[in-house]
């Protein structure tokens, strides 16, 4: 691997947490302060766990994302009410996804509105990110998810794309966002060094309609990480280092999914750093 520019996205670096009991514990014990933690959202349990413990953890001191996704936000008065709560602690940066709940809290079905709403709102966060999709969504046609990104791109300032294990999948999608006109940076989704049982663990924690819910969506990583030699993040990333580190790919960092392993993601990580000489 080429030391340089991996170990610059190494260092640029988002950590994806769940808002667990053990999760704000976990994250003092192991993650610095340089690295930011994004938060994301349950249909089931809703927006609460989500916006406490990003107050904690910014509180905290650290650079906090919580995911906003827009099924969860019932009218444009909850919208308000949590921009002032995320302004009151601090917090510049969201994440706004569709989301997965089904039927939606309101009248929110899709994360536009959502934008455009807080661009009415003033436009209250200096950052604002927006989800991409590399490998194929089951619902959605490639085309649309792109032109999604183009229709976004006035009310966001970053996209965070899916998880994806193919590295020629992730190469070939970058180039393709970039002929389309898409300028936004990107932060490039990748499982951590995620062990199946815990994987397992964690998905029977989060609600038993959630976990179904998740394992049906998600049943394939589950094999890939099961599978021996199917997955290991260093390789994915050796693999995909030249379409990441192309200037024109406009890859601003790494952003990954710890599925709240997150003691284990940030040893993998600075491992890696201490490898490539970073």
């Amino acid at each position: 691997m080429a030391a340089a520019g991996l170990g610059a996205l190494l260092e640029s670096v988002r950590y994806e947490v769940l808002p667990a009991k053990a999760t704000e514990d976990k994250v003092l014990a192991h993650v610095p302060r340089d690295v930011v933690v994004t938060v994301t959202a349950s249909p089931v349990k809703g927006l609460e766990p989500t916006l406490d413990l990003a107050g904690r953890l910014a509180a905290h001191g650290y650079r906090v994302v919580p995911h906003v996704p827009a099924r969860l936000l019932r009218d444009d008065a909850h919208l308000k009410d949590v921009v002032d709560r995320l302004a009151e602690a601090g917090i510049a940066d969201v994440f706004v996804p569709a989301g997965d709940a089904d039927p939606p809290a309101g009248g929110y079905d899709g994360a536009l509105p959502v934008l455009r709403g807080l661009s009415e709102l003033g436009s209250p966060f200096a950052r604002v990110g927006v989800t991409g999709y590399p490998e194929s969504h089951p619902l959605i046609h490639d085309d649309v998810t792109v032109q999604a990104m183009w229709d976004k791109r006035s009310h966001a300032t970053y996209i965070v794309s899916n998880l994806c294990f193919d590295p020629r999948v992730l190469g070939e999608w970058l180039v393709r966002i970039r002929n389309r006109g898409i300028t936004l940076p990107v932060h490039v989704g990748v499982a951590g060094p995620v062990q199946r049982a815990k994987l397992l663990a964690m998905a029977t924690k989060i609600g038993v309609g959630e976990s179904t819910r998740f394992l049906t969506k998600h049943a394939s990583w589950f094999v890939r990480f099961a599978t021996p030699g199917g997955y290991a993040p260093e390789r994915l990333l050796s693999r995909a280092e030249a379409a990441l580190t192309a200037p024109s790919a406009g890859v601003a960092g790494l952003h990954l999914f710890t599925f709240n392993q997150i003691a284990e993601t940030e040893k993998w990580r600075r491992a890696l750093l201490d490898r490539l000489g970073a």
